[in-house]
C-alpha cells in the first residue's frame, strides 16, 4: 500500500499559516491601525493569482492559504481594533486618538 502524504503537509501548512497570521495582525493594528489594510488585499490577490499558475500542488496551495489568510487578515484587523476598544488588547499609547468614538 502506498501512503501519501500531500493533505497532510497541506493541513500542516494551513495550522501553520493561520498561525503565523494572528500575531501579524495583532502587531500590525498596534503599531500601525487599520490604515493599511490595502496591503494585506493586493497581497492576497497576488498570492492566489500565482496560485493559479503554480503547477506543484503543495506550492500552489501554500500560496492559495497565504493568499485566503491575507483576505481574511483584512476582516481581523480591523476587529482586533474593536478588541482593543473593548480593552481585550493593549492599545499603543501613540495613537490613542484613533480609539475614541468622536472622529
Amino acid at each position: 500500500m502506498k501512503m501519501y502524504f500531500t493533505g497532510i503537509i497541506i493541513a500542516v501548512m494551513a495550522l501553520l499559516i493561520i498561525g503565523i497570521f494572528h500575531p501579524i495582525v495583532i502587531k500590525t493594528e498596534y503599531y500601525t491601525g487599520v490604515k493599511f489594510w490595502w496591503i494585506f488585499l493586493l497581497l492576497g490577490i497576488a498570492c492566489i493569482a500565482s496560485a493559479l499558475f503554480v503547477e506543484n500542488t503543495i506550492a500552489s496551495a501554500a500560496l492559495g492559504l497565504t493568499g485566503a489568510s491575507l483576505l481574511w487578515s483584512i476582516l481581523e484587523l480591523f476587529e482586533q481594533r474593536e478588541r482593543v476598544r473593548k480593552g481585550w488588547f493593549p492599545m499603543n499609547p501613540k495613537r490613542k486618538h484613533e480609539y475614541s468614538d468622536k472622529k
